[in-house]
């Protein structure tokens, strides 16, 4: 095991911050922690920076879940970019969620197609009118960035496929990325494989992991968001609320497409909340800093020639799903 958070000062901050989960009159110090966010980030004010999405959205509801979160709860969500396209259909329904939430501020550009169409599940849903969006990410990604002191926080929920693209045109926007990955596993599942969005784009996921060493970028790996206690089946209590009569459109759109991925899996692990999670510097999850390589298939291994990153260890589950339907509620 690598060394953990608890060796740095980053260690205070979370215990500090953590104690307004637990107790109610600590509530005032967490969030004026939470406002700064941990000393290692190098960059004060993570915690309120601009912030860009980066999602398969429209597979996996979770990207769809966290997606929501994001735009009712993170004022500074700037841009999403999507990955793994389906023909510019994920940026549509990125699009229209959006709006239900109402944030039509919030820039969406149509990102990387790797021919992938298997995990699709919102064939139909996006309406006509809502449009075809813009195909130039690099560009967008450099708006989202221009004239921001500081950091812009990046959100990885699917392959590494337009994280490469920003590096191979305008690496200098790297710098200003302050990148949490979905992504990764130590023992994935199914050993013959790498986990789902280090698969999706390989030769990405082995470019990028070293490249975004020098910068700090945190990894949520599977390890971590496979876990039981995040699933969403038909018993949970927020697919339940999602079903009631009164329940807004953005919720609707949510059962239906938990309804769609039910048919072929048993439920659907919150990975990306999580991810998101951390990217607003949520206490409950827990870091560690490891030494980590990636085969050709992009497998992730402990490894002491390997890189140096900073990953997920553990989750207060419980409290993460508190958090879940809290942001969740209307």
């Amino acid at each position: 095991m690598g060394r953990t958070r608890g060796q740095d000062p980053r260690e205070e901050w979370t215990a500090l911050a953590g104690l307004g989960e637990t107790f109610d009159e600590f509530g005032d110090l967490t969030e004026s922690l939470l406002e700064t966010g941990p000393p290692p980030s190098g960059v004060p004010g993570v915690a309120r920076a601009p912030m860009i999405i980066d999602t398969d959205c429209g597979g996996d509801p979770d990207d769809a879940v966290a997606l929501v979160v994001a735009g009712l709860r993170v004022p500074e969500l700037r841009l999403v970019v999507t990955g793994d396209e389906v023909a510019g259909e994920r940026a549509r329904f990125v699009r229209y969620l959006l709006d239900l939430v109402g944030r039509t501020d919030v820039e969406v550009v149509a990102g990387a197609d790797l021919g992938n169409r298997r995990l699709w599940f919102m064939e139909g849903v996006t309406p006509a009118s809502a449009p075809g969006q813009r195909t130039d990410v690099v560009e967008a990604v450099a708006e989202a960035c221009a004239g921001v002191e500081g950091p812009v926080r990046w959100v990885g929920m699917g392959p590494l496929t337009n994280l490469a693209a920003v590096q191979d045109a305008r690496p200098e926007l790297l710098a200003q990325l302050q990148v949490t990955q979905m992504g990764g596993a130590i023992v994935y599942r199914d050993p013959s494989r790498a986990e789902h969005n280090f698969r999706m784009d390989p030769a990405a996921a082995i470019r990028m992991v070293p490249i975004l060493q020098r910068w700090e970028a945190a990894y949520v790996v599977s390890d971590v968001t496979f876990n039981p206690a995040t699933e969403i089946t038909t018993a949970s209590p927020l697919y339940k609320r999602w079903a009631e009569p009164d329940s807004p459109d953005w919720a609707k759109v949510l059962r239906t497409h938990t309804d769609r991925w039910l048919q072929r899996y048993p439920g659907s692990m919150q990975h990306d909340a999580m991810t998101l999670a951390a990217a607003m510097l949520w206490p409950g999850i827990r870091f560690a800093t490891e030494r980590v390589a990636l085969d050709d298939l992009a497998r992730m291994s402990r490894s002491d020639d390997g890189v140096e990153i900073e990953m997920s260890v553990s989750v207060d589950y419980p409290a993460f799903m508190a958090w879940l339907a809290a942001a969740l509620a209307w």
